[in-house]
């Protein structure tokens, strides 16, 4: 027998009890209670959360103006800088979707994104003219390319006709800004070159942002008094939020267009910094800094991290300092954090290396996120929690990406049966927390970006010399692993040498991207010819 729900009866949702979910609101609301509070300081800049509220507004009208809304892409090549927290507000304002471009990334690549991100537009840094000039020539798009000249900058040559400055002239502060009609609607696009050499389209969407952008503050304790300081890359999953999380709750950025120790810990002083982020290799330098430049805080600064755990010397180095770790565990695919190792009373007690091995585990589920299971891949089963059963971590919830722009295959593969597969194996121990035990067999993880081992392949087969290659991560004291190119030369008399190979892999793709170490051997093999990585790993791990 049917019954009628008496809670859906006339009870309908319309503006006044439902709103898309969008972090672009959260700014307006910091806006509107701080004014005249400092939200940026860069360099001798200091804006208000009013002037970044209107700048943003200008920024958004002046994108309309120019034809940009709804299903539009704007692209922008800059560091951690004003304009770029702007444009993370400005551009979907506009009804547009923000592609933040990672600026290691080589022309060739930056050219393939624009074309298949469909760019109408491009922001971009003057110190990048010469890597923008070659993408632009490689994409082939007639984009409309503003030019963005930060004070604080080394200054480079304009590519545009029009000065970022001059183009928020031809907005309005007043301007009412386009809410998207469905919180599902995409608010950024970031690439992820993933497992494959291809970059992959990350669609992020805004109720996604929205729940990660409170969901950071809750995890590492940010408030309106906080001061964060840019040692991550906002460019990297849009710094994992946090564009928008910290001008959710009123604090103020620290900008910083270079990472560098000595200035970093100048700013903590200088500015009474609370919190930051950084992929290992910033901890790892920070630990590893000059006697003389080391400081010691008055107060505690908070510091999260992700990919490789911080081993214990380095986190043995920064508590003395006054840094509280912190371990994050995430991907471009959700938003950047979806696991944190949080903490427990019960720990506060055991000695450094006890502290240290619960601080490597990737630890409990972000609340942003549904589900989290570490489970068998073939039959998705959760795996016994015995902290000895390697299993897939796997991910549901609203921060887990749409899917892959224009890659069908590629997002039924990683979405289907009801979970995000990271392909990342660990264990679930017996308290619930996760520990990841290997990485997904073709990424390697250099100073927190993702390295394809299969483009760098590729490249290699590209050298004359070259019979076979294949690439595997070295660990590495300060990038946390590096990759590692075992190759097969076509004649045993060839005239090369691992430097020379080297350096023509640094002539053909991102400098980050190319292997520090090249071993000349016959590449180890199953019966059917496949070239067994696992061998190449150990003999990395020896060398």
């Amino acid at each position: 027998m049917s019954q009628t729900n008496p809670f859906e009866i006339d009870l309908d949702r319309r503006p006044a009890n439902y709103q898309p979910l969008t972090p672009l609101s959260l700014l307006e609301r910091s806006a509107g209670i701080y004014p005249d509070k400092t939200a940026i300081i860069h360099g001798s800049q200091r804006i208000t959360y009013r002037d970044f509220w209107q700048r943003s507004l200008r920024l958004a009208s002046a994108l309309n103006r120019r034809g940009i809304g709804r299903g539009d892409t704007v692209s922008v090549m800059a560091p951690n800088t004003p304009q770029m927290l702007e444009a993370h507000f400005g551009v979907p304002m506009s009804g547009a979707v923000l592609n933040s471009l990672n600026i290691r990334l080589d022309g060739p690549t930056i050219g393939h994104i624009l074309e298949h991100g469909e760019a109408k537009i491009l922001l971009t840094d003057t110190e990048f003219a010469p890597v923008i000039r070659e993408a632009l020539a490689v994409s082939g798009k007639d984009l409309l390319v503003i030019d963005i000249d930060d004070p604080e900058g080394e200054g480079g040559e304009r590519l545009g006709g029009l000065d970022y400055e001059d183009f928020l002239k031809e907005g309005t502060p007043d301007f009412e800004w386009i809410m998207p009609e469905d919180e599902w609607d995409a608010i950024s696009l970031n690439y992820t070159s993933g497992t494959t050499g291809n970059p992959k389209g990350v669609v992020c969407h805004h109720r996604g942002a929205y729940l990660a952008a409170m969901s950071n503050p809750m995890m590492i304790g940010l408030g309106s008094d906080s001061v964060y300081l840019w040692t991550l890359p906002m460019f990297h999953c849009n710094g994992w939020c946090f564009t928008w999380g910290v001008s959710a709750m009123g604090a103020t950025h620290v900008c910083l267009r270079k990472f560098d120790p000595a200035t970093v810990f100048r700013l903590i002083e200088e500015h009474g910094v609370t919190h930051q982020c950084g992929a290992p290799i910033i901890l790892n330098a920070m630990a590893h800094a000059a006697e003389e430049v080391k400081p010691s805080f008055k107060s505690k600064v908070v510091i999260a991290t992700g990919g490789a755990a911080p081993p214990s010397p380095v986190i043995a180095a920064l508590e003395p300092m006054g840094f509280e770790v912190i371990h994050l565990y995430g991907l471009t695919e959700v938003y950047g954090p979806a696991t944190i190792c949080a903490w427990q009373k019960s720990w506060d007690d055991l000695d450094l290396e006890g502290r240290a091995s619960k601080k490597a585990r990737q630890g409990v589920v972000y609340p942003s996120l549904n589900g989290m299971r570490i489970g068998d891949p073939e039959t998705l089963e959760a795996v016994p929690a015995d902290g000895e059963t390697l299993g897939e971590l796997m991910l549901r919830g609203n921060t887990v990406m749409k899917g892959y722009l224009k890659n069908l295959e590629e997002s039924e593969k990683s979405l289907k049966d009801g979970w995000y597969r990271t392909g990342d194996l660990g264990v679930m121990h017996p308290d619930g927390y996760i520990e990841i035990k290997d990485r997904s067999k073709d990424i390697i993880i250099s100073g927190g970006e993702n390295i394809s081992s299969l483009e760098i392949e590729e490249t290699l087969y590209r050298h004359p010399q070259i019979l076979e290659a294949a690439v595997v991560a070295r660990p590495d004291e300060k990038w946390g692993e590096t990759p590692c190119a075992f190759v097969t030369l076509k004649d045993s008399s060839a005239e090369t040498n691992a430097e020379e190979i080297i350096q023509f892999c640094r002539e053909h793709m991102a400098h980050y991207k190319t292997p520090k170490t090249v071993v000349f051997l016959e590449l180890p093999k199953t019966s059917t010819g496949k070239i067994q990585k696992h061998v190449l790993r150990e003999k990395a791990q020896a060398l």
